[in-house]
Parts: structure tokens; sequence; C-alpha cells
């Protein structure tokens, strides 16, 4: 059941979690995260298996949601604010004013993710992504192109960065996600499991992308536009492959380059 509450400021320490949106390890230690925007908080209603803990809302915005609101099984608040009250909050215009405080699920372990899931395996892995925007944007490419789990390495951003979160468009809930504390030894243990691991590395002249090996299971390592993968993840890869440009090209931005590598995977798997 909710509880509808007018707020005029946020200085309640219910609403911490709102005034803290950019100190984001404050809300990891908690184990939640902020969902932003209609169709982000709308998924994140929907979806039984994420607790809410609380709902932002201009008061236009209510009766929309007051069916979602409704279907939820657990207690929590549901704070009025207006729009000017939530823009001095954000920092910037904020055209939807519509924000939620969710409960990060426990996260499965690569065994349960490898055992559940249908093969042949297709895993993504982010190395040194440090644009919580464009970690987002790579968990949407995922969503859209079949991936089964992504494993965040140990320099990314984390993937339930308000940021992150917002620019998924809430595909993260439908996503298994691995933080790894050592992406490294995560993509041995893969390797020792027989998964066929995939650097996506611009600076090889060796295989080109349709020449890569992607129709068996297989984790594909995305890395950073600037400094790429780092060697030490690099070296415990099968095979670096890259993506045919003109030579003034350097590469792709990191969510565009998901997107051709998931392309040819699910192409060569038949699914296109």
């Amino acid at each position: 059941m909710f509880r509808l509450r007018h707020i005029e400021k946020f200085d309640a320490p219910e609403l911490a979690p709102y005034r803290t949106m950019r100190r984001p390890k404050e809300h990891h230690v908690l184990g939640i995260f902020v969902a932003e925007g209609d169709k982000v908080v709308e998924r994140l209603l929907r979806d039984p298996r994420y607790g809410i803990v609380s709902v932002v809302l201009p008061p236009d915005r209510v009766e929309d949601f007051t069916p979602l609101l409704q279907a939820r099984p657990e207690n929590f608040d549901v704070f009025i604010a207006s729009k000017s009250l939530l823009q001095d909050l954000i920092g910037f215009h904020m055209y939807q004013g519509v924000l939620a405080v969710g409960v990060i699920p426990p996260q499965p372990s690569l065994e349960q993710v490898i055992a559940t899931s249908p093969r042949p395996l297709l895993f993504v892995a982010a190395d040194e992504l440090a644009n919580s925007e464009n970690v987002g944007a790579l968990v949407r490419n995922c969503a859209a192109f079949r991936v089964q789990a992504i494993i965040v390495g140990e320099t990314c951003a984390s993937p339930w960065l308000r940021r992150s979160v917002r620019s998924s468009m809430g595909t993260i809930f439908t996503l298994p996600v691995i933080e790894s504390p050592s992406l490294m030894l995560t993509l041995r243990g893969l390797r020792e499991q027989g998964v066929h691991i995939v650097a996506a590395h611009p600076h090889t002249d060796q295989r080109t992308l349709t020449q890569g090996q992607f129709t068996g299971d297989c984790c594909i390592v995305m890395g950073n536009e600037g400094k790429g993968i780092r060697p030490e993840v690099l070296e415990v890869c099968d095979e670096a492959v890259a993506i045919p440009m003109p030579a003034n090209v350097d590469s792709l931005n990191v969510t565009s380059a998901t997107s051709v590598f998931l392309y040819e995977a699910n192409r060569q798997r038949g699914r296109m």
C-alpha cells in the first residue's frame, strides 16, 4: 500500500536518497538506486523482482501512475512535489519530474547465470567505461540483441547509477548484471568453462569482425574509446577482432561498436 505525502522541500530523512543523487557511492553502500523518467519508473513499478523504497511525482502525474502504485505489494511513500522543486533538486530542467528509489536485487553468480541461460551463451563484458551514460546505453543495446548477462569490470561505472539506469531506459531490470571485482579473473573463469572470449579491439590488424567466432558460447569484451581494453584483460581473451573502418577513423563510440558486434553475433547465429 502506498501513502501520498505532499512536500515543499526535501529535508526529511526519508528523502535523503533524492538529496544525495550526486553522491552515488552512498547509494551503492545502501543497495539502492534512483530511477528517473516515465518509462524507467513505469518499468520498475511493473517488475516484482525489484523492491520500491519511495516514489516522487508532480501533482499532474499521480492519476497516471495510480494503477501501477496500487499493484505493488509493499508499503511505501509517494511524495508529491512541484516541478519547480524537483528542478531545484536536480539542478536542471526536468520535463517529466518522475523519480523513484528501488532496491538493487542480489547479484547472481556467474555459475548461476551459465546454468540457467539457454545455449549458445552470449555475454558482454565492459572494461574501463567511466561514463555512466555509455554504460546505460550499452545495457540497452545488450537487451536489444539478446545478451544473456552483462559483466561489469572493476574499472567501470556502475550500471546502477542514476544516469546509467536512465540511459538504459529501464532495460537494466531485464538483464542479469555481474559486477566483477576482477574482470581478468572472471574472464579466465569463463574460458575454463569453454566460453570463447572475443575482444573488441580497434587496434588489431589480425582479424576483422566477420572473421570472429560468435556461433558458440562467447563473451564479447568492450573497452573505452580512448585506451581500449586493458593489456592484462586483453591477454586472457581468445581473439581480438576489429570493425573495419577507414584509416582516418580511430574507433566508434563504445555503444555504437557494441551494436555492430552484437548484430554480427546474432547474424552468425541465424537470428537476423
